[in-house]
């Protein structure tokens, strides 16, 4: 049997018998991770082996139907990665502390009883959310970063429009004022780029992050986090941790869904009518992103609480499992069932599912600000054109996330919207 170019043989206890570990690391993770999620599904099967960074054990699941079973039993398989077995091997540099971090007091970082009361915070508070009233916003802001570049006739819409529209609109719904959403999308910028100001601009974010909550504990207003201050029971620091959990989740996501889905619809004929303002192409496209292409490809994780079975593998207690969202969506047992080429079928995992899925509202909200982004951009620039070859287009270097690194296109002119005829 071969292994995958990304596999390298070693034994750990975790693995003991399985012969070989993928490495969860490398550019095939980037530039073909379907060709690989097969050869990974062929030779493992659904759930297989794998190293994090310092030859860390874990488990990646690639099968639908095992995705399914994982994510549907939080009893089993909780959302809890303080049972790792592997924390004393853990170094306090490791590179995936910012994605496996241990418990806090937060909506994404809790399990069981703690999670639900999180969840009852923040849900009903995303969910106070006017969807009318964001996409007026999203208008605003798309109009407003165009408005910056629609003269030059070319443009990057990664740097100048994806990335950073989803932060100005969930700045706005949380209640940050317009300056401090606009500094926040410059160090989130910074901070997933991962550079020299990573660590400057982490710590920009969450003195922001600070500075939001108490200022709406003294004034409150019509936003998210005035709504959880509200409630009865929490912490100014709980408030503060849910906050920059909502943020930083949709932030990336939504921008590598405004990105994937603009790509997609720049280099594949199936789209071209909606270049011209066709409403109804934008939808399919953004759908089969989340099918074929989705921002979230490998999710942390799921902690197994007791020795279990799965898919024939003998899973410890303590074991990580990663979730393969992007291989579960590609495993060609349930494509055929749910091809993304029939319409709008979401049966997919791009949100998760279950207990510790994205929650609803979030995802509506996700949905919204990419969906009225790509509208209002090709409304205005409906002759909008790759100016470079497809693919020359560069993926992020990252085995979690698939997202464009810029997007370089070409236009016809056009005014900003202040300026007269």
């Amino acid at each position: 049997m071969t292994t995958p170019e990304s596999a390298r043989t070693g034994g750990c206890p975790v693995h003991t018998g399985d012969g070989s570990a993928v490495s969860l690391s490398g550019p095939r993770f980037h530039t073909e991770p379907h060709q690989l999620y097969r050869e990974m599904r062929r030779e493992h099967g659904p759930v297989v082996p794998v190293e994090l960074p310092g030859n860390i054990p874990a488990w990646l699941i690639v099968g639908y139907h095992e995705m399914h079973q994982v994510t549907s039993d939080p009893e089993l398989f909780p959302r809890d990665v303080g049972l790792w077995n592997q924390w004393p091997n853990i170094p306090a540099d490791w590179p995936l502390l910012p994605m496996i971090q241990p418990p806090q007091p937060s909506i994404y970082f809790t399990a069981g009883a703690d999670h639900r009361r999180h969840a009852d915070m923040v849900v009903p508070a995303l969910e106070s959310v006017d969807p009318f009233e964001l996409r007026h916003v999203c208008e605003e802001l798309s109009d407003r970063l165009i408005d910056a570049f629609c003269g030059r006739g070319e443009a990057d819409l990664v740097t100048e429009f994806a990335k950073p529209l989803p932060v100005l609109a969930l700045a706005r719904v949380l209640g940050y004022s317009d300056e401090d959403g606009t500094t926040l999308a410059r160090a989130l910028g910074e901070l997933v780029d991962g550079g020299e100001g990573a660590q400057r601009a982490h710590a920009e974010y969450l003195a922001l992050n600070q500075k939001l909550v108490k200022a709406k504990r003294n004034e409150p207003a019509d936003d998210v986090t005035s709504w959880m201050l509200a409630q009865e029971g929490f912490t100014e620091e709980e408030v503060a941790l849910n906050v920059k959990d909502v943020l930083g989740a949709g932030f990336v996501t939504t921008a590598d869904w405004i990105g994937n889905s603009i790509r997609l619809m720049l280099t594949d004929d199936r789209f071209a009518a909606a270049l011209g303002g066709g409403r109804h192409s934008i939808g399919q496209a953004m759908n089969e992103v989340l099918w074929e292409d989705t921002p979230t490809q490998i999710l942390a994780g799921r902690g197994a609480a007791r020795d279990t079975l799965l898919a024939g593998r003998q899973i410890r207690a303590g074991d990580l499992l990663m979730l393969g969202l992007a291989a579960a969506n590609a495993d060609p047992l349930i494509q055929q069932q749910f091809s993304p080429s029939r319409g709008g079928n979401s049966a997919h995992f791009s949100f998760s599912h279950g207990e510790y899925r994205c929650p609803l509202p979030a995802q509506e909200i996700a949905e919204i600000v990419a969906r009225t982004a790509i509208e209002v951009l090709l409304d205005r620039l409906p002759d909008v054109d790759l100016a470079v070859p497809a693919q020359t287009l560069v993926r992020r270097p990252s085995t979690f996330l698939r997202g464009m690194t810029a997007i370089p296109v070409r236009f016809t002119p056009i005014r900003p919207t202040g300026d007269p005829q």
